[in-house]
């Protein structure tokens, strides 16, 4: 249990975000004892992913925040006249200025209950469990945190697989539901056409244009269907995590959809880019000159470094400036610049801009007809991912165990033990800790940026086409020279994310002010906020922007590129992880994991490939098991192919996919 936890460990990992748990996976792969605590009561810490319900109990916690008193100092008994302490953090500060807003009717939603919610779960690294915990866990904990084990600080690698059956069997559930509904509602809608042959058929039409109503009742009802991301990002398919992802095999916990567009914004409207050689001749937006223009500087991109003659009179110019003297038009720069290398206006160099467009056309075909993929059920499922190859491979987890302090050897000043709030004594030879729970005594002399987040349910697409099933990314340029463009990764009900009839739509930028004053004006431009003044466009004849149905606005401590030296008194064998980045991809936490892990142990694979079950010695004595009949070798138990899963258009990703 967790108040009886072994006294010793090589590694303790406190925080489950996204590098703290690489690094606890890596370790626990190569034969390490690791101890992985959080004092929340959810994996992934700021990357975690919730149901609607759950992201109403993040909301009302973060916007009553409360300083968190120290009743009990027994534990400081614990420190030796030769020792000091490191206390940590109680309470997170990461998270500031939430306000979230309510557009669609709200009429008879106060008494409507999420629909399927999970009866009390036993409580995760605590011995007692209170009222208040186990109603904290029905609302906040990710379904997706139970797959680490029944007890929350024992070692059970069976337990993990159970528990993923179980969970995966709760999901195939809620989908052959939703499979159900679609098809209800397709036999309903067929059958109406059939009896209303004889109506006018541009009527029929503009029915089925206009989105069906979602009021705030459904919204809270169908709550576990949504999986809302504190951090927007996607995966570049030829980026740092999917080759980690891959190269350890923990792929096979996770399930991705590639994006099917690119959009981009300009002259007060949203149109599609083409990416591939095929899009591009297929377009009609681009003019057959502007084609060629669009493939012979794309073809440059990609061997640049083999013609330095071509910019080095331009690299200390901007990316901007740069495409100015190509022969290029201004809708092709504004492509190139915002849709592809995606980068600053103002802040990027050339060579970061030819950069990242030969990233971007190298990732360009892997999975997709486009660069990127999005994991099913949200960016909260990658650190899962993680945890799950960790506790496989014996690593102990423990959820709603705080740590009172890390304790300091003063001779020799390396941190040799942390005290839990239990009083535990716990040694180990390194600690990774996340940058949330270092007091502000400790980060006096550190200084952060910040994010601007905000998150809507809306009823349409920013973009419609025939599809409803689009999953997009557009970048909307800053009105003003210097100020961050904000980036929107809109996501449909495929993904996993969001109920049916609507959609769940990412902003993200660097913080200038409130996230709210940062956003809003973006999101007025695309999106009408007003259901009265929506209603009337659409009885105007026109259906208007998509509607809002509710919206929450948050900034987000970014504390990526902090010097190490910028901590105060910081042990040599104290590792501090970052919050997440600004950035579209996570290749910096995916740099950060795999360096800490080469400081700490310089001689071992990081997140090597899992061994193969025919390699594997049984009982010590070099022979295997006689066959029970069943075929176990890793040739004929393979992972589920894309038809088999949930979604017809969801991937694997796999070394035999990278392959091909």
């Amino acid at each position: 249990m967790a108040d009886n936890l072994p006294s010793e460990f090589d590694v303790v990992v406190i925080g489950t975000g996204l590098p703290e748990s690489i690094i606890a996976s890596a370790c626990s792969r190569s034969g390490q004892r690791v101890l992985h605590v959080d004092s929340r009561n959810y994996y992934g810490g700021n990357w975690a992913s919730f149901s609607f319900s759950g992201l109403l109990s993040w909301i009302k916690e973060n916007q009553e925040k409360t300083d968190v008193r120290e009743d009990n100092e027994n534990w400081r008994k614990l420190i030796l006249e030769t020792e000091e302490a490191i206390s940590l953090n109680k309470k997170d500060n990461t998270i500031q200025h939430v306000e979230d807003v309510c557009y669609a009717s709200q009429d008879l939603a106060e008494d409507v209950k999420e629909a399927g919610a999970l009866p009390k779960l036993p409580a995760f690294g605590a011995s007692d469990t209170s009222e208040a915990a186990q109603e904290s866990e029905k609302e906040c904990l990710p379904v997706e945190s139970q797959s680490l084990g029944t007890e929350s600080c024992e070692t059970y690698p069976e337990s993990v697989t159970c528990n993923d059956l179980e969970s995966t069997t709760e999901r195939k559930d809620a989908e052959m539901t939703s499979e159900r509904e679609h098809l209800c509602d397709a036999t309903f809608d067929q059958s109406a056409l059939e009896t209303g042959k004889t109506e006018n058929v541009s009527t029929a039409k503009a029915a089925a244009l206009e989105p069906k109503k979602i009021t705030y009742a459904q919204i809270v009802k169908e709550g576990r269907r949504f999986n809302i991301d504190l951090v927007s990002k996607l995966l570049y398919s030829r980026g740092l995590l999917i080759d980690l992802l891959t190269k350890s095999n923990v792929s096979r916990y996770a399930e991705f959809k590639n994006v099917t567009r690119i959009l981009a914004f300009q002259e007060g409207r949203v149109e599609q880019v083409p990416c591939s050689r095929a899009d591009v001749f297929n377009s009609k937006k681009l003019t057959m000159v502007e084609k060629r223009m669009l493939m012979k500087f794309l073809t440059f991109c990609l061997e640049y470094e083999q013609h330095p003659d071509e910019y080095e009179d331009y690299k200390e110019c901007t990316f901007s400036e740069y495409l100015k003297t190509q022969k290029l038009t201004a809708n092709l720069q504004h492509f190139i610049l915002h849709s592809i290398a995606m980068v600053s206006e103002a802040n990027s160099d050339t060579i970061d801009g030819l950069k990242a467009t030969k990233h971007f056309l190298q990732c360009l075909g892997r999975y997709g007809n486009t660069p990127f993929l999005f994991p099913l059920y949200g960016q909260g499922e990658i650190p899962q991912c993680f945890c799950r190859m960790c506790a496989v491979f014996g690593g102990i987890y423990c959820l709603r165990h705080s740590v009172q302090c890390l304790v300091v050897d003063k001779e020799s000043g390396r941190c040799k033990a942390l005290i839990d709030h239990f009083g535990q004594r716990i040694s180990a030879n390194y600690f990774v800790v996340e940058d949330s729970y270092l007091s502000e005594k400790t980060c006096t002399n550190v200084c952060y940026r910040q994010i601007s987040r905000a998150v809507l349910i809306t009823d349409q697409s920013v973009l419609k086409t025939d599809s409803d099933q689009q999953i997009s990314i557009l970048t909307v340029p800053p009105v003003e020279r210097g100020q961050p463009a904000v980036r929107i990764i809109e996501l449909c009900s495929s993904t996993m994310t969001c109920m049916r009839n609507t959609y769940l739509v990412h902003f993200t930028c660097s913080s200038t002010k409130t996230a709210k004053e940062d956003l809003e004006p973006v999101v007025r431009k695309l999106f009408s906020l007003n259901a009265e003044t929506e209603r009337e466009s659409e009885n105007g004849g026109g259906l208007g922007k998509p509607r809002v149905l509710w919206a929450v606005y948050f900034n987000m401590r970014d504390s990526s590129g902090i010097d190490r030296n910028s901590y105060d008194c910081l042990p040599s064998n104290v590792y501090v992880c970052s919050g997440p980045d600004c950035a579209l991809g996570n290749d910096y936490a995916v740099k950060q994991a795999e360096t800490f892990f080469q400081e700490m142990f310089p001689k071992e694979d990081f997140c090597p490939p899992p061994p193969n079950p025919e390699d594997i010695i049984y009982d010590g004595d070099g022979t295997q098991p006689e066959d029970p009949g069943f075929s176990s070798s890793s040739n004929t138990k393979t992972e589920p192919s894309p038809k088999e899963s949930s979604d017809g258009d969801s991937c694997k990703v796999s070394e035999e996919h990278h392959e091909e």
